[in-house]
């Protein structure tokens, strides 16, 4: 059996279990060996009846001499059944399962595993895990009599049936899966063989044999993350030829004076770090990450001088319209005293090719992915700023990045205001090199942050009147949700679209109130903005949308509804939209949550300001998954292992490191690399 093997293949799946297993990610059946339980139920010690006590997990054999079913008032079935071990008997209940009276008679040998429960001076099995005996699986039962493994379910899909069909595909797949680590590697890091793990991973006899095997496929999937990240780096720096940049010194030095403030010393370090990258024939390939206000524009912006002066390009693509013209802005106001002519070009307008040399045309051009279109050309572009880069498909970067000349590539330096803690940063963005902005500008007043009750909202509501009545200062309210059709089954969560409404005609009537929100076409939202800017509105109602690219010096106050749905670096994101000015600015998070755990995580935006500290909170707490939000971010999803190890990030780096120059001519780390599936050669 092949591991590429279609699991529509296996007898008994069908098209609907082909469905339910997709919805899971399996779809071969080596998706479905690499489909690991979540969890362990222990029900290994099968005893006697005699023996057994309320509120133990046990699991006992024996025969069934009676099963019913029993219909309550309200029209629901409960099975019951009388089990003998041969010395004494106890019941066993289940419910709403009326098939069993059928499926096991009375003398079927069954082993039953579960919870035992008094109901007087009976004891009885409460929904247990069952299966059937014969004279021969006594000694190996698979839901029963064991450590039980837990797979993460869908509905239509049981952890039951998985088990089941692990089971009848892992003896014949197994021989399959060769090991992408030589036996020194396994020994040095004190890892057990592949194979052997995901054999023990689905069915251990222990716990701690359990953890091992786990560690084990954590490693893999970390030494897999990174040695594609070091292959990626190894070959942009023997396959790509980037123009190498002179550094005059003297220009740079009136640019850095003619600035309207001074650059923070993490500033200094990481622009020192970006155009010494510049000069170099190796494309430059580096990540800038800082939070929100912390300069990362005014960084780039210093690139984009030293690409002018060389003569070439720069093209700053970032995710949105609104941050798009943010830059735009920003830019043109540090590069144009200089001669330089920056050029906006987004979605729908100007979409003539760029033409003319640098002196003539434009040297800096800012869009949205608008840049990557065939239509969009440059003649000599030798600098590219990707804001947001996770935001950004693979492709979508790369297209831009050919725009180049002919055999040359360009210098690429991809922003992020992500907080990202370093374990994600040494697993996930091993190809390039880190600059941090690790300090906001001086004189920035801290944004004071406060979790506020339920029963304070009609005071925190004329607080914000206060504030903003008869001032120049505004306020953002941010909704999870655009409209309440989004809601998750019962749950209350304010919607941007209905929290409008209310807010405008029974809160603040006496007040200028607008709405934003993805689902709002570019022009309206610049419009919208706009009106922000021009002081004209007071409460802007927002979903997430403002959490990147929104400037307003007057914004003072940011309300956040359900925080308790948003990761620290989201919320830390959202904070960073006020205290743009020199006014004293406020972070309100409110939550209906009264998990102290909820509580206690919010809380620690009152005292911390760092978001790279929140992060590193949040990826304790949460997980990436949780932080990120990983389908919108863009994030790597582990399924084993977990952003958070350190030291074992740190051993599958090192051993990364220590094969990289092995993959071509190793046969399994070549196929790790170029795919995700161990297959062993005919």
């Amino acid at each position: 059996m092949e591991l590429s093997t279609p699991i529509s293949s296996l007898p008994g799946i069908g098209t609907y279990f082909t469905y339910k297993l997709k919805k899971v990610g399996v779809e071969t059946i080596g998706d479905l060996i690499n489909y690991i339980p979540a969890r362990y139920q222990d029900f290994s010690l099968i005893t006697q009846i005699s023996t057994i006590q309320p509120g133990e997990k046990v699991t006992i054999q024996g025969q069934i001499l009676e099963i019913k079913n029993i219909y309550t008032r309200t029209g629901k079935k409960i099975q019951q059944a009388v089990i003998s071990d041969g010395q004494q008997t106890i019941g066993a209940t289940w419910f709403n399962q009326p098939y069993l009276v059928k499926s096991l008679p009375p003398g079927t040998q069954i082993s039953l595993s579960g919870r035992v429960e008094a109901f007087g001076r009976k004891k009885s099995i409460v929904a247990p895990q069952w299966e059937k005996l014969t004279p021969y699986d006594k000694l190996s039962t698979l839901h029963t009599g064991r450590l039980v493994p837990i797979y993460a379910e869908t509905e239509g899909l049981s952890s039951k049936w998985l088990r089941a069909k692990i089971a009848q595909v892992l003896p014949l797949a197994i021989d399959e899966i060769k090991d992408p680590l030589p036996d020194q590697t396994l020994k040095k890091y004190n890892l057990l063989p592949f194979a052997k793990s995901l054999t023990i991973a689905h069915f251990p006899k222990t716990l701690e044999e359990a953890e091992r095997a786990r560690r084990r496929i954590a490693f893999n999937e970390l030494f897999e993350l990174q040695l594609k990240s070091l292959v990626r780096k190894k070959q942009w720096k023997e396959e790509k030829v980037a123009h190498g940049f002179v550094l005059d010194e003297e220009k740079i030095r009136q640019f850095l004076n003619n600035l309207p403030f001074e650059l923070t010393r993490s500033q200094h370090k990481a622009g020192r770090e970006i155009l010494q990258g510049l000069t170099r024939e190796v494309p430059m390939n580096r990540l800038l990450e800082g939070d929100v206000g912390s300069g990362k524009t005014v960084v780039a912006a210093l690139a984009c001088f030293v690409a002018h002066l060389n003569g070439y390009q720069s093209a700053v693509m970032a995710p949105t319209q609104i941050l798009a013209t943010q830059h735009y802005k920003t830019l043109s106001i540090l590069l144009e005293p200089f001669d330089i002519k920056v050029r906006l070009l987004v979605g729908g307008a100007q979409r003539s090719p760029l033409k003319g040399d640098t002196s003539k045309g434009c040297s800096v051009v800012i869009g949205t992915h608008t840049l990557v279109q065939k239509s969009v050309a440059f003649e000599r572009l030798g600098f590219v700023v990707i804001d947001e880069q996770h935001r950004f498909g693979v492709r979508q970067r790369a297209i831009l990045s050919e725009k180049a000349d002919a055999g040359r590539s360009p210098h690429i330096l991809t922003m992020t205001a992500t907080p990202i803690p370093r374990t994600v940063a040494l697993a996930a963005y091993g190809d390039l090199d880190l600059s941090t902005l690790d300090e906001l500008p001086v004189g920035r007043t801290p944004i004071k942050t406060w979790v506020v009750p339920p029963q304070k909202r009609e005071g925190a509501y004329n607080w914000i009147r206060e504030h903003v009545k008869n001032t120049d200062e505004q306020a953002f309210i941010v909704c999870p949700l655009i409209d309440e059709s989004e809601k998750e089954g019962f749950k209350t969560v304010k919607a941007a679209t209905a929290e409008f409404e209310q807010l405008s005609k029974r809160v603040f009537p006496d007040l200028r109130l607008n709405l934003l929100h993805g689902k709002i076409k570019g022009r309206q939202k610049d419009e919208i903005m706009d009106k922000m800017k021009r002081g004209e509105v007071d409460i802007l109602i927002a979903t997430p949308v403002v959490e990147v690219g929104i400037d307003m010096p007057n914004a003072t106050i940011m309300m956040i509804e359900a925080a308790e749905r948003f990761g620290l670096a989201q919320l830390h994101q959202l904070r960073g939209r006020v205290g743009r000015g020199n006014k004293q600015s406020y972070c309100l998070l409110f939550t209906e949550s009264a998990s102290q755990s909820t509580l206690k995580r919010l809380k620690s935006l009152e005292k911390t300001l760092s978001g790279r500290e929140l992060a590193e909170l949040d990826l304790e707490l949460r997980g990436p998954g949780e932080m990120y939000g990983i389908a919108q971010h863009g994030f790597p999803e582990l399924k084993v292992a977990s952003f958070s190890d350190y030291e074992l990030i740190k051993a599958s780096h090192e051993a990364a490191e220590e094969l990289l120059e092995s993959v071509d001519s190793h046969l399994v780390l070549k196929q790790l690399v170029e795919n995700t599936t161990y297959i062993a050669p005919n």
